[in-house]
């Protein structure tokens, strides 16, 4: 498999896990750890995917997203948003707002892996 992507997680340990799982499987992953600057760098990367947390300092999943879907060169970029809040009311704006596949926190590395691939075209 080859293809990068792009996490943009604040928890380190979460995001160290998800680079390692997606690494093995052949991936490349860039880490951002806020949302400051992230439109930035996914225009300077260009990912094939951007794994996405809703809640990050400084800027919001949700608002990258939209920023995200809003650009002509992004608006079909895959995106999966990761979140510990499963409630309803924030699956609901993450697809309002164009969302690819969304998942809860904690999730199962297969799950997470599956969703990649299915993601990139690779399953």
């Amino acid at each position: 498999m080859a293809g990068h992507i792009l996490l943009i997680e604040d928890e380190p340990n979460i995001a160290e896990a998800i680079r390692f799982l997606l690494g093995r499987d052949g991936w490349q992953v860039t880490v951002l750890a806020t949302g400051q600057g992230a439109i930035e760098q996914i225009a300077v990367l260009r990912p094939h995917l951007v794994i996405l947390d809703l809640m990050l300092p400084v800027c919001s999943g949700l608002q990258i997203l939209t920023d995200i879907r809003a650009a002509a060169a992004t608006k079909d970029l895959p995106v999966l948003m990761l979140t510990a809040k499963g409630q309803e009311r924030d699956r609901e704006a993450a697809v309002a707002a164009g969302v690819s596949a969304f998942m809860t926190k904690p999730f199962d590395n297969s799950e997470m892996r599956a969703a990649v691939r299915a993601l990139m075209g690779a399953a």
